[in-house]
């Protein structure tokens, strides 16, 4: 499995990077309203020299032209811009003209198997379903993620999964059983994939002891 940040931080993206693990980074509207981002291009530019992976860079536009001319705009930011589209009927026709341009779309804000399947027809190189929104909503996200796992392998869809919208270490524990492509993981639960009580405690005995045979 792959693993994605989903951050417009620099700092956390230079920081996971260094973990060694990095392989791409999402990002949104919110999230570069977040950081105070006043320069997205030039900022998008600097997200795409951490990392070697996808960088996903999300429209703005509503309409499918205005969609595929922002896309094409974004994906000439650098060579490993992915151009993020909502799931909606417009989006699924820019997926298609970007597409047929030669550049990668990640449809995005996906919460039913048939926006999936729809998105994978279309062309997206990457589709993201939001478990964490549909946890929230009384909702199973990971059998979502399920869902579209099975529906591709039944195709033979080529189009990866993202798992977005993650809450917690178990929806990155869920995401590997079920054979996801990607989980993309805010820096705060990334941080907490290491940890666990008895390794920390185990860690604390090793040393204690060693500084008792030292002395």
């Amino acid at each position: 499995m792959k693993f994605f940040i989903d951050t417009a931080g620099l700092a956390e993206i230079k920081e996971a990077a260094g973990y060694g693990f990095l392989d791409g980074v999402t990002t949104n509207p919110t999230l570069l309203a977040r950081e105070k981002v006043r320069d997205a291009d030039e900022h998008i530019r600097q997200i795409c020299a951490l990392t070697p992976g996808p960088v996903s860079a999300e429209v703005t536009a509503l309409d499918a032209s205005g969609m595929a001319e922002e896309g094409r705009r974004l994906a000439a930011l650098a060579p490993n811009v992915v151009i993020k589209l909502p799931l909606t009927m417009p989006g699924l026709a820019a997926c298609r003209i970007l597409r047929a341009a030669g550049i990668a779309v990640n449809a995005t804000l996906v919460f039913s198997a048939v926006q999936a399947l729809l998105a994978a027809k279309s062309g997206a190189a990457y589709v993201s379903p939001f478990v964490g929104r549909l946890d929230e909503n009384g909702t199973d996200g990971m059998r979502l993620v399920e869902e579209i796992l099975g529906i591709y392998r039944n195709y033979g869809y080529n189009t990866e999964v993202i798992v977005a919208s993650i809450r917690h270490p178990q929806h990155v524990l869920r995401a590997a059983l079920a054979g996801a492509h990607i989980c993309t993981i805010p820096f705060a639960v990334l941080s907490k994939l290491a940890s666990h009580p008895l390794t920390d405690k185990g860690l604390e005995t090793f040393l204690a002891d060693w500084k008792k045979n030292a002395g």
